[in-house]
Order: structure tokens, then sequence, then C-alpha cells
């Protein structure tokens, strides 16, 4: 599902919420999340899951394609794991 689906699935089935304002608050949503975890905050979404922040330190890689050895920088990624609920729904429970 991507971003315009969800918008359009909460717009059908809240006929009183006009479709911009439901993108509106499924924006805001995204955006709150990202400004959380751009100032290394946890998200948790209770029975969904929870959205961190993860330190990848500094290391030597190699380029697939040479062969030749390359610097990597320290760099932080999103994490996301799942709560129980979720985990249980996709697992038949």
């Amino acid at each position: 599902m991507i971003r315009s689906e969800l918008i359009q699935k909460i717009a059908d089935e809240n006929p009183h919420l006009y479709q911009r304002d439901v993108e509106k608050i499924v924006n805001t949503i995204f955006e709150e999340i990202i400004d959380a975890m751009s100032n290394g905050d946890r998200v948790e979404l209770r029975g969904f899951g929870a959205f961190s922040v993860k330190k990848r330190d500094a290391r030597t890689g190699r380029n697939p394609r040479t062969g030749e050895s390359v610097e990597v920088d320290e760099k932080h990624v999103p994490f996301f794991k799942t709560g129980k609920l979720l985990r249980d729904r996709l697992n038949g429970g």
C-alpha cells in the first residue's frame, strides 16, 4: 500500500472527512515520525511496532565491481521492530 492508497482508504471509510483533510492528517503523522527519528527519539505505535534509529559505525567495505577496499562513513539508519499484535496477525494468531 502506498501513501495515496492509505489516504483514499481512510477517506472512503470516513465520508464525513474531506479528502484534503485526511491527506493533511496522514502527512502530519508521517512528518512527526520523521522529525522524532531525526532527533534520535523512538516512536512507538502500540500493537503495530516501534521505529528507532540505529548507528552503524565507520568501516572498511569493498567495492563489489572492482574488489577495491573503500572507507564507509558512520551513518544512522531507520529500524522498525514489529509489535506483538502485528506479529501475531501475520502468523495467523
